[in-house]
């Protein structure tokens, strides 16, 4: 793309200030998302995407549990929650159950679960660490990424410890990482109309300053496409890449589209697939300490998802294989793919499928191109450009 169409587009300083490795401001930010030209934004940020990372785009070989789905919470934008227990649709698995889903598999080579639930009033702390054992014991070598922010806060509500105290708890049981979900909008404004009654903001970030003092790595997520503006949304980017600067514990960003359909927000429209687009691209230009910006195919769709990996997307999560959250949400996707379906929907963009763990370690690599091969086995390739 030529520097004409980028100074066309108004962005010219912009790009001038990403070239020489300067930090965006939020008025950069509100300026990209307005600006007209998407193709020029998307530029920007494939640009910063292929500095990092190249051609290659990651995956993994995991599984996704939700174990209840009872929740005192009352988020306007939620369709999977129900408050009670004896509420329609109302589910919570047996622990034995849970770890059933895990025998299940026991011919897959995955690397991890992925738990995320309800806040549930009545369970006893015992079964979210029995959970953690329990599912240890079936695959010693699983990695555990396990309860968002919110949940940990639940928990330090509901059983009476610290924030701390609950992670070095859940840590010892077996919990290896944190999710990245209940961050929504950090934004007062929209979390108080749309999740008034559960973590804010504040102790979402204090939540994860915790888990990488204690050595977790963990992600961030950012719900987009409801009532939030262009500036709160690049406010919750900058909070999140505040922390990294004072951490370095955040491994991706992971954009999350509103969905509107069976829950109290239905009369909103979904984001289109320009504005998905155009999220993940400006997440990639603001967000310069965060190694990786996700794209998850499950919340995008399949065919916007492939679009992302050349508007800044350099990972799309995994096989996932049991997801409820946003399928009760009218999400159409499908509930799982296969790593060979992941692969092939990869080259079929243009980009090189790498296998990763959770926390990025190479489970199979491309064989395509020495470009390719020079940076898995040089992983300073990769971070070495990072602020």
């Amino acid at each position: 793309m030529t520097g004409k169409r980028i100074a066309a587009a108004g962005i010219a300083d912009i790009a001038a200030k990403v070239d020489a490795r300067a930090r965006l401001s939020l008025e950069d930010g509100v300026r990209l998302f307005e600006c007209g030209d998407l193709l020029a934004v998307g530029h920007l940020a494939n640009r910063e995407r292929e500095r990092r990372h190249g051609k290659l785009t990651y995956y993994n070989f995991n599984i996704r549990l939700e174990a209840t789905n009872v929740c005192v919470a009352s988020c306007l934008f939620c369709s999977f929650a129900r408050l009670t227990p004896d509420s329609p649709a109302a589910y919570t698995l047996s622990l034995d159950q849970v770890f059933e889903k895990l025998r299940q598999r026991a011919d897959q080579p995955l690397t991890e679960v992925h738990v995320v639930n309800g806040l549930h009033p009545d369970l006893p702390f015992e079964y979210y660490s029995d959970m953690l054992r329990g599912l240890k014991r079936i695959r010693p070598g699983i990695h555990l990424k396990c309860f968002t922010a919110v949940e940990i806060a639940f928990f330090s509500d509901i059983y009476k410890m610290s924030d701390r105290e609950v992670l070095v708890r859940l840590m010892e049981a077996g919990l290896d990482s944190l999710p990245g979900g209940g961050a929504e909008i950090f934004a007062p404004r929209v979390r108080k109309k749309i999740s008034h009654d559960k973590a804010d903001a504040d102790r979402y970030l204090s939540i994860h300053r915790i888990a990488h003092e204690l050595g977790m790595r963990t992600n961030v997520t950012m719900l987009y496409g409801h009532i939030e503006t262009y500036a709160e949304r690049v406010d919750h980017m900058l909070r999140a890449r505040a922390l990294q600067d004072e951490t370095g514990g955040f491994q991706a960003f992971i954009p999350l589209a509103f969905h509107p359909d069976n829950n109290q927000m239905r009369k909103l429209p979904a984001p289109t697939a320009t504005d998905t687009l155009r999220v993940h691209a400006v997440s990639r230009l603001m967000l310069d300490n965060i190694p990786h910006v996700k794209a998850f195919w499950i919340a995008t769709g399949v065919e916007v998802a492939q679009q992302a990996l050349w508007f800044g997307a350099d990972d799309l999560d995994g096989t996932v294989q049991e997801e409820k959250i946003y399928h009760m949400a009218g999400a159409r996707t499908p509930e799982t793919m296969s790593t060979a379906s992941i692969r092939r929907l990869i080259r079929a963009a243009g980009r090189e499928p790498v296998e990763r763990d959770t926390l990025y370690n190479v489970v199979t690599g491309p064989e395509e191109s020495d470009e390719v091969r020079h940076r898995i086995a040089t992983p300073q390739a990769l971070s070495a450009s990072y602020v």
